[in-house]
């Protein structure tokens, strides 16, 4: 079983021995961020279980800036998704974000940090299995990026996101591309009774070890999207996606153009009413 040293253990009083020091020097280096004020960066890896033994306040433990640096996360995040899907709606982009800034998703980062090695906290919390609970990691990871935002501004915050969060999502949104568009698009045509998605290759380029395809899905003879790859699976994932997306454009205009007839209706009613009134 690892030891971990006393200072890592207890709170203020062990936080300017050399090691201690030593110990926020390799954080810093595994981030990519040198704070200017390092309290900042102790108090996001102080938890509340030190305070006991420390006698300090409850504000001087990393729940604030776990409060601040989730509201950082959530924000970078949404700018981020509005950047990269452009034809994406409110609804989708909610599941992505939820997908990306998940409790288990931040946890599994932080313990590749092994930032529960970092953490404060205390005996009892240690030996209870502290440093890997899940709902531990996830604050202080939280709470590590809120103290660089008040460091170092949003710009830090947003490098070390996309570093260690955003980065990630992209690559796992990569592989779900590839697993799940052509089975999501089959799942819609199934349940609406719409003929099954036929793939179909519009070209094949470059030398046979550099190919690039373009392929088309035709549902009911009709073209619902294209997509192009090095691969067919890939170009294929990519012609699924944009013809869910047609479909659910499609189905978006339809319900606004339901509810016209209502407003419009609503409208003349209200003017109708306005000239009895006059009356």
């Amino acid at each position: 079983m690892r030891l971990w040293p006393r200072w890592l253990r207890f709170g203020r009083g062990h936080i300017g021995r050399p090691g201690a020091q030593r110990s926020m020097e390799r954080l810093e280096r595994l981030i990519g961020y040198r704070f200017r004020n390092r309290d900042l960066l102790v108090r996001a890896l102080k938890h509340r279980s030190v305070l006991a033994a420390t006698g300090e306040p409850r504000v001087r433990t990393n729940e604030r800036l776990e409060f601040l640096g989730d509201a950082v996360l959530d924000l970078v995040v949404r700018e981020e998704l509005l950047q990269r899907f452009p034809r994406a709606r409110e609804g989708q982009l909610t599941r992505l974000k939820s997908l990306q800034v998940s409790g288990r998703q931040l946890t599994r980062i932080a313990r590749e940090m092994e930032l529960g090695a970092y953490l404060q906290m205390s005996d009892g919390e240690q030996r209870s299995g502290g440093r890997t609970r899940a709902s531990i990691l996830e604050d202080a990871l939280e709470a590590l990026i809120g103290a660089i935002y008040l460091d170092g501004g949003l710009p830090a915050a947003k490098r070390f996101i996309d570093r260690f969060i955003a980065s990630r999502a992209r690559r796992g949104r990569e592989s779900a591309r590839d697993r799940n568009y052509k089975s999501l698009l089959l799942e819609y045509v199934q349940s609406r009774g719409i003929s099954h998605p036929v793939y179909r290759v519009v070209s094949e380029r470059g030398p046979d070890h550099e190919k690039t395809f373009t392929i088309e899905v035709l549902i009911g003879g009709v073209s619902y999207g294209r997509g192009g790859g090095r691969s067919k699976k890939r170009a294929e994932q990519i012609a699924a996606r944009e013809a869910l997306l047609a479909f659910h454009d499609r189905s978006s205009e339809h319900d606004e153009n339901d509810a016209e007839p209502s407003g419009a209706g609503s409208e003349e009613k209200g003017r109708a009413d306005g000239d009895a009134g006059g009356k």
